[in-house]
């Protein structure tokens, strides 16, 4: 279902100091913009309404994170609860940067220099039609672009709930030249131990479909 538009989602955003408006500007120098600019950057691919980042981002001030998705109105949501998490932990958001940008135009946004140690994607589009797989976030047309600006030995998490998508994924990364280290087609009966889950990831659970998660690494 199509989120309906929300006048007030953009002047929020554009008010909040983690949000970063121009993108580009900030292309090879995203560390600094950080308070601690030595810190790893860990890469959010689609963070929807924010369930996920808002958990991890606040128990790992040691790591700067870079949270994109490409609708205001949703944003605005993951805003909010990125707030109420570090509120109720205490902290200052000094760690995270929230944006707009679409994603299958990410090396707009990053250079070779905005190093990489890990990115999330959590439960994208699986964009089923044979002339729409392109636009997949794990197709071997995105994974060269993330290749420019991952570190080596950087790792790519990924979650989904789509059968199809997840199999043909794993031929992306092999193809694009990355090493599967760990895949499970279930989960959360995989005794995976880190494992944050989002919003839809508990709406597919309560409706019995299990969950595929995979690491690929990049060297």
């Amino acid at each position: 279902m199509r989120m309906r538009r929300k006048p007030w989602a953009r002047p929020e955003l554009e008010a909040c100091d983690f949000y970063i408006q121009d993108t580009q500007a900030l292309r090879g120098k995203w560390a600094d913009s950080f308070a601690r600019k030595e810190s790893p950057m860990h890469l959010e691919l689609g963070c929807g309404k924010g369930g996920f980042i808002s958990q991890l981002a606040p128990k790992h001030p040691e790591v700067n994170y870079i949270v994109v998705d490409i609708k205001s109105e949703v944003l605005v949501l993951a805003k909010r609860k990125i707030e109420a998490q570090y509120k109720e932990a205490n902290l200052p958001i000094d760690n995270l940067k929230l944006m707009s940008q679409d994603i299958e135009r990410i090396d707009t946004m990053l250079a070779p220099e905005d190093i990489i140690e890990r990115v999330y994607i959590n439960f994208c589009n699986p964009w089923p039609k044979l002339a729409h797989k392109k636009r997949r976030l794990t197709h071997t047309r995105q994974l060269e672009k993330y290749k420019t600006f991952l570190k080596s030995g950087a790792q790519i998490w990924f979650k989904t709930d789509d059968d199809e998508l997840f199999e043909e994924s794993i031929e992306y990364f092999e193809q694009s030249g990355f090493k599967i280290e760990y895949v499970t087609r279930d989960l959360h009966q995989s005794g995976f131990e880190h494992n944050i889950q989002t919003e839809h990831e508990l709406m597919f659970s309560e409706q019995g479909i299990k969950i595929k998660f995979l690491i690929a690494s990049y060297n």
